[in-house]
């Protein structure tokens, strides 16, 4: 592993996205969202994903420069067509339209459909915190998951994502994938030549399987809690949720039908709508109570939960984004480390587009 500066990792990431035509604007916010999941400790969502968007890109499946608009609309909810533009522009996108409906009506809802694979849920969450509101993010992804007693893979990691203001301590951030762990961190496996632990994924037939390559032998993810006995039924349900919202609601593929993030799988030829599709949502605090009494509550709840009594073998109790936060501090100041293939990938992308990726570790 190689660390680097995480202000060159977005400018390079940002001149990709201006290469493939995105506009700067576009271009910005797409880095940012990918800087972000790698200082976060996402590895998995940040530039280790690049090469998959412009393998997309190539195959003409991702529109460098959409003309996103709504398709219809209430004063505190909208449908965003995204013109098949990358996720992880049409997401902010959205997520600026709930906002701005929120100052209105108290709340803002916008389903999108016509879009991409939009990076890590939290990004888009954590916008509505600087205007004293709670943001909800969640996206439905390709069918790489099987429902609790199936071995057919129908749903997407589908993660979930809100985060929630407080006064004087670190937001409130839950993002979390409804499977028991995230494509990504297979991949991440199999580029450590590791295996995965029981739980994680099954095989062909169904059965539980540590083979981190098991997805391309036909196998299947598993939800939230792994098997029926240990909960499984109940990420299924979170995944079938998000699943709903972001696509049956909004008009974009759902289930089986989504377009698969990886380029060599072709999309299904019978689609039942349009695209990936996300659900974004703005909630005003202070469309239900004072917000600084609100913020000020859960400055008590966060310090009360973190100073519960740690069970034997643990150090202290965290906050849902406090390992996320520390991680950030401690990569801005450090780095982000890179596996061999991804800074290989890299580099081969470099060349592609007449650029340069410069392999010498953080100083």
């Amino acid at each position: 592993m190689i660390n680097f500066d995480s202000d060159y990792l977005k400018e390079f990431t940002f001149q990709i996205f201006k290469s493939m035509g995105c506009p700067d604007n576009h271009a910005m916010v797409a880095a940012d969202c990918l800087n972000q999941a790698d200082l976060r400790g996402v590895d998995s969502h940040g530039v280790a994903r690049l090469s998959g968007y412009v393998r997309l890109w190539e195959l003409k499946r991702l529109n460098a420069t959409p003309e996103m608009k709504i398709i219809h609309e209430t004063p505190s909810t909208a449908v965003l067509d995204g013109d098949l533009g990358l996720g992880l522009v049409t997401a902010p996108h959205a997520m600026q339209i709930a906002i701005d409906k929120a100052k209105i009506a108290g709340t803002g809802w916008v389903a999108v459909q016509n879009s991409n694979h939009y990076g890590i849920a939290g990004y888009h969450s954590m916008l509505a915190l600087e205007h004293d509101m709670i943001g909800i993010s969640m996206t439905n992804a390709s069918p790489l998951v099987a429902p609790t007693f199936s071995k057919s893979r129908f749903l997407g990691t589908n993660p979930i994502a809100v985060a929630i203001p407080a006064l004087n301590q670190p937001p409130f951030v839950i993002d979390m994938a409804t499977t028991t762990v995230a494509n990504g961190k297979l991949e991440v496996l199999q580029r450590k030549g590791e295996d995965a632990p029981l739980g994680w994924a099954q095989d062909k037939d169904g059965n539980p399987t540590t083979d981190a390559f098991a997805l391309r032998k036909g196998g299947s993810m598993l939800p939230l809690g792994g098997d029926r006995e240990h909960g499984g039924h109940k990420g299924y349900c979170l995944g079938a949720m998000v699943d709903i919202f972001s696509a049956v609601l909004s008009g974009a593929n759902y289930g089986p039908w989504v377009p698969p993030f990886v380029a060599f799988l072709e999309p299904p030829a019978n689609p039942v709508g349009n695209g990936i599709g996300h659900f974004l949502g703005a909630i005003r605090v202070d469309a239900f109570r004072p917000a600084s009494e609100f913020k000020e509550h859960m400055d008590n709840w966060i310090e009360t939960f973190r100073n519960a009594e740690p069970a034997a073998g643990y150090e202290k109790v965290l906050i849902p984004g406090d390992p996320e936060r520390e991680l950030t501090i401690e990569r801005l100041k450090n780095g982000i480390p890179l596996h061999e293939q991804v800074i290989n990938d890299l580099q081969e992308l470099a060349a592609k587009f007449g650029l340069v990726f410069n392999d010498s570790p953080k100083q």
